[in-house]
């Protein structure tokens, strides 16, 4: 068993007794014969507060409840097995509750937050089997038999402490990145139907707006590299199809330009100014008429919508150049009121990246504990 990297002491300054490596069948016990599954269309006529957890967590609300206690659901099907690093596989439940057939119904012995804890990113693939082609399945007689490094109930107790109020931090955090986002986008509502105008320096209104084309707005290409062309530390910036930015030792494009990805998360967009390379399916956008960050902003709000409407039935979503060089822009003929809107649109964005930050640094944090505790990884 490894040992932990970090231990908590008892009042009196004494260590508390070593862990012991246990199974989940000595440490809690299972109520999955409680289970029942509720289909989608029964559930939308008992519509009620109670939450109906499956694999994936909350799958809506129910009026009646099966359990009523602290509990810990664990995965039992689905694709979150080989993501366990970044996704957790169980939950922690409190209250009154619903569970169908597709998590394991766990009674702590214990603390039930730290056998949680001790789970959300636990490897337990090699107690699953494939149902199906590809499916992964954790059959109750195999999840009995997962092992866990436990402590004695007092350290149990002041460890689960300590992640709660990590956890109660973060997800506090997150709600508050969730409200400046919907700020933003309201904001974003209220500018772009004109509901709300900023006015000239002199007090005065600004123009009427008109319409164009964003092919008419700025130059549309893409990159022409592979997404191995990636170097570690390299001098320049390397945008591809992912939220987080590589680097390479050569550049292509230099200046302004909006980035927006054409397939991985597609519909993604960045601004930056400088040099830098891009991959095959990154459009690059440059030369522009108008404010790079005022057309930033527009098609952050309307490019979604224009990759659904275009969106084929079981297709994967990607971005054709007709996509965006038709994708219909409104805009402030004065580029005084469109720097205006940028400016404003701009400081939002910049709250929202400090409090992703904060978040970022939290879930790091949590990240950092719980490989010392719990002898784990949490990250490639």
């Amino acid at each position: 068993m490894a040992v932990p990297k970090l231990r908590f002491k008892a009042a009196d300054g004494s260590q508390f007794p070593d862990w012991e490596e246990k199974t989940i069948d000595e440490v809690a016990e299972c109520l999955d014969n409680k289970r029942v599954p509720v289909n989608a269309e029964e559930r939308k006529k008992r519509v009620g507060v109670i939450p109906y957890y499956g694999a994936g967590g909350i799958q809506g609300y129910i009026d009646d409840y099966l359990f009523d206690e602290e509990l810990v659901l664990l995965l039992e099907d689905g694709d979150a097995f080989d993501d366990f690093q970044t996704k957790s596989i169980a939950q922690y439940v409190t209250g009154k509750s619903w569970v169908n057939n597709h998590a394991h119904v766990l009674r702590a012995n214990g603390n039930s937050y730290f056998l949680f804890a001790s789970l959300e990113h636990k490897d337990i693939r090699k107690w699953t089997q494939l149902a199906g082609a590809s499916r992964k399945k954790l059959l109750k007689d195999s999840m009995l038999k997962i092992t866990v490094n436990m402590p004695s109930l007092p350290e149990q107790q002041k460890i689960a402490e300590l992640l709660s109020t990590i956890d109660t931090v973060i997800e506090k955090q997150k709600e508050t990145v969730s409200a400046w986002e919907e700020r933003k986008k309201g904001v974003m509502q209220k500018l772009f139907s004109q509901e709300v105008r900023f006015k000239a320096a002199d007090g005065s209104d600004f123009p009427e707006w008109e319409k164009k084309k964003l092919g008419d707005c700025c130059s549309i290409k893409t990159g022409k590299l592979d997404a191995s062309a990636a170097k570690e530390n390299g001098k320049y910036k390397f945008f591809t199809c992912a939220r987080e930015d590589s680097s390479i030792d050569t550049y292509s494009f230099e200046g302004v330009a909006i980035l927006i990805a054409g397939n991985g998360d597609v519909g993604h967009t960045k601004i930056y100014d400088g040099r830098f390379d891009a991959y095959q399916r990154t459009y690059v956008l440059q030369h522009f008429t108008e404010n790079p960050y005022y057309l930033k902003t527009v098609i952050d709000m309307n490019l979604p919508r224009r990759i659904a409407s275009e969106l084929q039935k079981g297709a994967m979503p990607y971005i054709k150049l007709g996509t965006l060089s038709d994708l219909i822009v409104p805009y402030p003929i004065n580029k005084d009121e469109q720097q205006k809107i940028a400016d404003c649109l701009v400081s939002f964005d910049e709250v929202i990246e400090k409090q992703k930050a904060t978040l970022a640094a939290w879930e790091e944090l949590k990240k950092g504990l719980l490989q010392k505790m719990f002898c784990i990884r949490t990250t490639e």
